[in-house]
């Protein structure tokens, strides 16, 4: 390793601890305001949402199938099945998608 790219790594790892040690060194009361603890509640799932699904239409071939894949997810969660159920059905309606897409090409 370069001395730059230690540099680099020590950058980032002080702007980490940083991201996370500010609000605790600034906010040391209870946070009495219900729109603010509302808002933070909700933050990480936003996060998730918005790293997640631009990355499930990106990673098949055919938004199509990413479409089926994102439905039978959301349809299965929504009935409150576990993640591996999910996960599994997912897998298998992006799958068959494909297949379906690659008889009709």
């Amino acid at each position: 390793m370069t001395t730059r790219m230690l540099c680099y790594i020590a950058v980032m790892a002080g702007t980490t601890y940083l991201i996370r040690a500010l609000p605790m060194l600034l906010v040391r009361g209870k946070i009495k305001s219900r729109f603010v603890q509302s808002f933070l509640y909700y933050v990480p799932y936003a996060v998730l949402a918005a790293m997640t699904v631009p990355a499930i239409f990106e990673s098949t071939a055919s938004v199509i199938s990413a479409a089926a894949g994102f439905c039978a997810a959301m349809v299965l969660a929504y009935c409150g099945a576990g993640l591996l159920p999910v996960a599994l059905a997912a897998c298998g309606a992006v799958f068959c998608a494909e297949w379906l897409l690659g008889i009709w090409r």
